[in-house]
């Protein structure tokens, strides 16, 4: 048997692009040179794979570019930030070029009639839902709250009957210790701490300090004012004291109240002075608009907080013949009607007295925080008041009486009969002898009085019964005040 031939390797040829490969076997030379086999680049690639020396290259390059681009941004990035804000810039100068100038916040709410709404069980309501002006027309003022008040009788303190208990020496050692203590002057009264404890105790007679103790002490009011304060049977009260607010007319009143309803502003001359520098001139029948304005003399405090106490809690004594009261702080414009709000807060809801929850907190000693951080008094002021509260007992708790603890007292809307001005008496004694801040001394009084008829409304209900327009301008400090009242 013959040795085997060798197979020389396949060769392979290109042509016109193409791989052409010509396969050598054991036949004749004549049929090998006919034969050729034609192969893709496909089956090039699966046969034997290739390198692609350009693809790397791209890559390489790319590689390269986004590490230069790295770099660009490292190096620029604080003017690639700032373009985009000073476009936005230009932007915004060339739309307020364009557009007319906005009016002031408070500006924008003045005689808004609009009701404010709350949502109740997904279910969108009014906060205050008065009666409608036909059903006004024709309402007729109730008798009274139907409370079973054990307070029936409400006498006041004064010099002409206590002159001997008080003050039986006016250069005493006592009273100037106690006059450097406290605010207590010849208006207040000087109210001892026993005599405090007395005043939070509810009997059928009571008799306590509440201001105007002396004929000397100050608040001096003109007879022809008092005469009409006298004929007043429902008021609406505000006061500005130091020129520190504007007057907003009252919006909202129907038809059927006018002649019902009182309202009257209390001034000092620095208000008065200020107001008709800008034009605000008290006409000869003594109104401004709607507001009777009353120009108060003789203010007892230097503090000008202090002396708004007096208007805002004690109108009982102001409007002796009044039955029902509205309080509205200067900041606001009231925009209802005060008898369809009689009607809603009291009457329908057989109260003496309403008063605004606080929006922001509950509890007397988280208020007593905020007050000396938002530096409304000094911290020695407020520790020295709740540590008094603390030794009385006063819990901490977040609701008294089945009542939210803190109140909002920028509107009070109440009936002048014994309990409430009782109520409203020891309240005010407590912003003489300690912080004028009287959402502090609220909770307290609150506490020890549990009065019958007391009520407090939402936050919500508040903000539909005004609109709130802040404070105009610094209030001036009292630079004079009546040398005879003045124990400050």
């Amino acid at each position: 048997m013959g040795r085997p031939t060798a197979h020389p390797p396949a060769k392979w040829q290109t042509h016109h692009g193409h791989h052409l490969a010509t396969a050598c076997f054991p036949m004749p030379s004549s049929t090998i040179r006919s034969i050729s086999i034609t192969v893709s680049d496909e089956d090039g690639a699966a046969a034997a794979p290739t390198r692609r020396p350009r693809a790397g290259r791209r890559k390489a390059a790319a590689r390269s570019l986004g590490q230069r681009a790295v770099r660009l941004v490292a190096r620029w990035w604080p003017v690639l930030l700032l373009l985009p804000a000073i476009a936005l810039l230009l932007f915004e100068a060339s739309r307020l070029r364009g557009s007319p100038p906005a009016p002031a916040a408070h500006v924008s709410s003045l005689g808004r009639l609009d009701p404010t709404t709350r949502l109740v069980h997904g279910v969108r309501e009014h906060c205050l839902k008065l009666l409608s002006p036909k059903s006004l027309a024709n309402l007729v003022f109730p008798e009274g709250a139907k409370r079973d008040s054990v307070v029936k009788r409400i006498t006041y303190k004064s010099d002409d009957n206590d002159y001997d208990t008080y003050h039986p020496e006016a250069d005493s050692s006592y009273l100037l210790q106690h006059a450097e203590a406290t605010r207590f002057n010849l208006f207040t009264g000087f109210q001892t701490l026993a005599e405090r404890e007395d005043s939070f105790k509810v009997n059928e007679t009571v008799n306590l300090h509440c201001g105007f103790y002396s004929d000397n002490g100050g608040f001096k009011i003109s007879d022809e004012d008092r005469r009409y304060m006298r004929a007043c049977k429902v008021v609406v009260s505000t006061c500005a004291f130091g020129g520190g607010d504007d007057l907003y007319q009252p919006i909202g009143m129907a038809n059927s109240s006018i002649g019902r309803v009182c309202y009257v502003a209390f001034w000092d001359e620095v208000t008065l002075s200020t107001q008709e520098a800008e034009g605000k001139v008290i006409g000869d029948d003594d109104m401004i608009g709607k507001w009777r304005i009353i120009v108060v003399k003789s203010l007892p405090f230097v503090d000008q907080r202090l002396n708004g106490k007096i208007p805002k809690m004690l109108s009982h004594r102001l409007f002796p013949e009044a039955r029902y009261s509205i309080w509205v702080d200067s900041k606001y414009q009231f925009r209802r009607d005060p008898v369809a709000v009689l009607e809603a807060l009291l009457w329908r809801t057989n109260s003496t007295f309403a008063i605004s929850e606080h929006g922001a907190r509950s509890n007397i000693y988280d208020e007593g925080k905020a007050i000396v951080q938002k530096h409304k008094a000094t911290p020695e002021e407020v520790e020295v008041q709740l540590t008094q509260y603390r030794q009385d007992g006063m819990p901490g708790e977040k609701r008294l009486h089945g009542l939210k603890a803190l109140a909002e007292a920028s509107v009070i809307v109440r009936e002048l009969t014994p309990a409430p001005n009782h109520f409203m008496c020891a309240w005010f004694n407590e912003v003489v002898r300690f912080t004028s801040r009287d959402q502090l001394s609220f909770p307290y009084v609150l506490w020890r009085l549990n009065m019958p008829g007391m009520s407090m409304f939402p936050v919500c209900t508040r903000r539909d019964l005004v609109n709130s327009l802040g404070h105009t301008r610094k209030v001036k400090p009292l630079t004079q005040t009546n040398p005879e009242s003045s124990a400050s």
